[in-house]
């Protein structure tokens, strides 16, 4: 008698899948990618909420460069720059930290 391997499958053992657990899948895996979809849609076309840079300085035309705290604010040519705050910063009261002569 000839020994049988772990690998020899008879044909009727096989399992052949349930077609409704199928269709679930399938669905399941629709519902995931229209998810992943539809967030990155609303995350890419949702505009932004703008938030002015730090104006209270603006009024006075020595102050160069002004802070809240979190983020710092220089006067250039083509207007006022800021730089992005850190993710857990708390923005104190506005401040001007450098002035030009004049």
């Amino acid at each position: 008698m000839a020994a049988s391997s772990p690998h020899d499958i008879a044909p009727s053992s096989v399992a052949t899948p349930d077609p409704a657990s199928a269709r679930t899948d399938r669905r399941v895996l629709g519902g995931i990618l229209a998810l992943v979809l539809a967030t990155v849609l609303i995350g890419t076309l949702a505009p932004a909420p703008h938030r002015p840079a730090a104006v209270a300085p603006a009024a006075d035309l020595t102050c160069a460069e002004w802070s809240d705290g979190c983020r710092v604010c220089q006067r250039r040519d083509a207007g006022a720059t800021c730089s992005l705050p850190g993710i857990a910063c708390v923005a104190g009261e506005t401040r001007c930290l450098r002035r030009t002569g004049g």
